[in-house]
């Protein structure tokens, strides 16, 4: 595939889920609000990866703050791995992955204007299909409104993420085939 197959778009139809098979794929959705610093890690994330050769069963998206706009992506992915900032109190750039079981294990919304991730598992519990997920977060220290840079140890996790994003992938893929 190429590179412009793999850029992330804002969706705005739920058609694009359900256009070919994504039985076989794992979704790497990355969240955060891309105005607000460091919170935006998980949308810098998806960036990044959308410039790299990554292979055929890993899909991306930048879930950016799309809130219940994007469970539709819950429907169709068997496994979902989100890249979200959180502030934990570990030091800027801490990367840890985290396999929730209830929504109650996902980080708070650290924007107080966006419907959180939490508020969105939550109503993927009540869906017929719940998917496999997984979360990588990034620790960071505080948010800094109206700008798209990111402090200089978070911006250097972002390889470790991407890293990690794909070892996993490959790791759960291997396991299904």
């Amino acid at each position: 595939m190429s590179v412009t197959e793999r850029t992330p778009v804002a969706i705005s139809s739920d058609s694009y889920f359900f256009e070919k098979d994504k039985s076989n794929c794992i979704l790497a959705m990355g969240v955060g609000n891309y105005l607000m610093g460091d919170e935006g890690i998980g949308v810098h994330v998806i960036q990044e990866m959308s410039k790299q050769k990554l292979p055929e069963y890993l899909d991306i998206l930048d879930g950016g703050t799309g809130g219940f706009l994007l469970l539709s992506c819950f429907e169709v992915y068997p496994t979902i791995i989100f890249i979200d900032a959180t502030m934990d109190g570990k030091p800027a750039g801490t990367v840890s992955l985290i396999k929730p079981k209830f929504a109650s294990d996902f980080p708070s919304a650290l924007s107080v204007h966006d419907v959180g991730l939490k508020d969105m598992i939550e109503a993927v519990y009540l869906m017929d299909h719940v998917p496999t997920i997984h979360l990588f977060t990034v620790s960071i220290e505080e948010l800094n409104p109206m700008t798209i840079d990111l402090s200089q140890k978070v911006k250097e996790a972002i390889p470790k993420v991407i890293e990690n994003i794909v070892n996993l992938s490959k790791e759960i893929h291997l396991k299904k085939v």
